[in-house]
């Protein structure tokens, strides 16, 4: 029998801005249904720093309601909900090294790319997560539960097999590129919910036959009358108060179709545009008397389109720099993309990586400076990377009729933005948020990555072992890295290293890089293989 460790090095958030590397965290012993994981490598993300900073408060910290019973929850010692101490990272490739006796799906030997978004573990607002309330990566041993990481609906394994052949970077790699290709894929609901509770505040045509399939409807004069949980709305008017009353009383996913008669809001309007990124609430309009026009502005998904003229604000981001070579590799018709960021050094690294890409694949690119370029309108493709609702609100600003915005920056709930909601409903204009991944998003990048359609690995800009995690989360938070970090666990000592760096401070790795960009032979010069 195998024999692992008892202590372990590992990084645990215990508290709001409270984070430490702790030399001597318990390695859990593996129960009947449970998987033992020897992490190789993990990316950090920016939601880590949110974690980091809302702890206990953040949506998908607290505790599981549904899904798994409490006393099953009680049998994994690595769910820690609410103030307890947890381990952060949900980017992760990783080998099983040890299973239960109970566990049935799951191999000793396979290496497996981690799916950690559990959307058939509610949370009050949001979902159970690996790394969130589960212990996540950023350790070198992680125990998961087979009950936790089967999909309860179909039998899919959170813990997607992967050969030896890709990096452990490129692995890692795919999750937060599968969270950018969720923000274009995820399935828009287009019609109100079946059995779903309804709101009809005022009046306005179409609302009989739109909520036939409800499972009840309240219909009011006016606000003050309507009560809470609505899975759609219907709101008659243009009152921008009691668009920002309607707004709390969505329910998850809920929508809110407003019909204007022709009015005016005259002001921009308050909208929590945390809820939009986390709830998945949506805001459709028509300036006519027809609720069912309003819904017919809904699309199947948020992909982009053939001829879309495209913005990604924050491109020269970790994640803005996902979106625009998702944007190169999409092939469509008549595509054209402004990169924009405000850090020329950022943007010269964001030109050099894309710009080759872009080039093979036919898209016109401008890599812009917004503050010595000012943006004109007329985009019908605007994402946002940057968290701050000044620039969600721009982006409306800049967008055309029937355009999508897609607010990916992960806004926390309760962020108020300012919004034109008179362009929103008078353009057309759709804001979308996703937060997360599903196990198609994981699959669907991962073939494009073994396609060699994708190479993960350019978006990677340091390294780091667990001594320079804390350094690295810092550089996340501070936005002073210009693209993904990856922290290899088994590297006790190694502290942050940026891959522009190497060349003094590794020099034996930097001889693998491949023109300042990452490789597999930089990777195993790194671990000494």
């Amino acid at each position: 029998m195998t024999e692992f460790p008892t202590t372990q090095n590992a990084i645990e958030i215990y508290g709001v801005d409270q984070v430490r590397l702790n030399h001597a965290k318990p390695v859990p012993p593996v129960g009947p249904t449970q998987i033992l994981l020897k992490m190789e490598a993990s990316g950090i993300c920016f939601s880590d720093t949110k974690l980091m900073h809302a702890f206990d408060h953040h949506p998908r910290k607290s505790e599981v309601l549904g899904g798994l019973t409490p006393a099953e929850l009680a049998e994994i010692p690595t769910y820690r909900p609410g103030s307890q101490p947890v381990v952060p990272g949900h980017e992760p490739v990783a080998r099983i090294v040890a299973v239960g006796d109970k566990v049935t799906k799951h191999m000793v030997g396979e290496r497996v790319l981690v799916q950690t978004d559990y959307r058939h573990l509610p949370t009050a607002s949001s979902n159970g997560s690996f790394g969130y309330n589960f212990d996540g990566a950023l350790e070198e041993y992680a125990l998961v539960d087979e009950r936790v990481v089967l999909d309860p609906a179909t039998g899919e394994r959170f813990l997607i097999p992967v050969s030896d052949a890709p990096s452990a970077s490129a692995i890692a790699l795919i999750e937060p590129w599968a969270c950018v290709q969720a923000a274009y894929a995820w399935p828009e609901r287009q019609q109100p919910k079946a059995g779903g509770k309804a709101l009809v505040v005022g009046d306005a045509k179409g609302t009989e036959e739109l909520y036939a399939a409800s499972g009840s409807v309240d219909r009011v004069a006016t606000v003050a009358e309507a009560g809470e949980g609505y899975d759609d709305i219907v709101y008659a008017g243009s009152d921008p108060d009691e668009v920002e009353a309607l707004g709390p009383k969505l329910a998850g996913h809920g929508i809110l179709a407003i019909v204007t008669h022709g009015g005016s809001f005259g002001r921009r309007v308050k909208i929590d545009v945390g809820r939009v990124h986390y709830d998945l609430i949506r805001y459709v309009g028509t300036t006519g008397d027809d609720a069912r026009a309003a819904y017919a502005k809904i699309p199947a998904t948020c992909e982009l389109r053939a001829g879309d003229k495209v913005a990604v604000i924050g491109a020269a981001g970790p994640m803005g720099l996902m979106h625009t070579v998702r944007t190169a590799v999409s092939d469509l018709e008549g595509l054209t993309l402004d990169a924009v960021d405000v850090d020329d050094d950022r943007l010269a690294r964001l030109a050099k990586v894309l710009g080759p890409i872009a080039k093979a694949h036919g898209l016109p690119v401008r890599v812009l400076n917004s503050k010595n370029t000012p943006l004109e309108g007329g985009y019908t493709y605007v994402a946002v990377m940057v968290p701050v609702p000044v620039l969600l609100a721009q982006a409306i600003d800049l967008a055309g009729d029937g355009s999508i915005v897609n607010a990916f920056a992960g806004f926390a709930i309760g962020t108020l933005a300012e919004l034109d909601l008179d362009g929103i409903v008078s353009r057309g204009v759709y804001v979308v948020g996703t937060s997360g991944s599903r196990i198609v998003d994981m699959h669907t990048v991962l073939h494009l990555v073994e396609q060699g359609i994708i190479d993960t690995n350019i978006s990677l800009d340091a390294v780091s072992g667990m001594a320079g995690v804390p350094e690295a989360i810092e550089a996340v938070n501070n936005r002073t890295s210009g693209g993904k970090i990856m922290v290899y666990p088994t590297l006790p000592d190694l502290g942050y290293v940026r891959v522009a760096e190497m060349a003094y401070k590794l020099p034996h790795v930097a001889a693998k890089l491949n023109d300042g960009l990452w490789t597999k032979d930089a990777e195993d010069a790194l671990l000494g293989r």
